[in-house]
Order: C-alpha cells, then structure tokens, then sequence
C-alpha cells in the first residue's frame, strides 16, 4: 500500500509536469532567450521529455500492478489521459 501511494505521489508529480510543461518549456525558452528555430526545437523537446516521463510514471504504476499486455496498454492509456484530464481541470 505504501509504494502505491508514492507512485501515485509521483504520477501527480509527473502528470502536473508533464501537462504543464508548454508554459514551463516556454519559459525556459525565454529565461535563455531562444528564438526561431533553437526556440522551437527546445520546446517541442522539453515538452517531449516531460510527457515520457508521465508514460514511465504510468508505466510503473502498470508494473507495480502486475499487469501485461492488453491490461496493461489499456491501463497505460487511461492513466496518461486521466493526467491530462486533471492538469487540464485544474487550470
């Protein structure tokens, strides 16, 4: 019971970073005064290593879970869009 509330800790963690990540990459950016190009590849970069972390954090709940195959993808999907949904709703 304990590791399942940590990696939920973990997954609002994840998820809250993950899905807010356009506004956190964005000013990043803007902390290194990027433009044009090298601004756009460091988003689109940032914001792609913040939602695999999401899908490892989701990943592990599935592990944790003993859970394979189409149990697990089905699992793994929902977990990601319920992290969307709720970083979403708290906006």
């Amino acid at each position: 019971m304990k590791k399942l509330m940590i990696a939920a800790a973990l997954a609002a963690f994840a998820c809250g970073t993950a899905f807010a990540a356009a506004p956190a990459c964005e000013a990043q950016a803007n902390e290194k005064k990027l433009s044009g190009a090298a601004r756009t590849s460091f988003i689109k970069k940032c914001e792609k290593d913040a939602s695999d972390a999401v899908k490892q954090t989701c990943d592990t709940q599935a592990t944790e879970k003993k859970l394979s195959g189409a149990a697990r993808n089905s699992f793994v999907t929902k977990c990601v869009k319920d992290a969307a949904g709720a970083v979403a709703a708290h906006k």
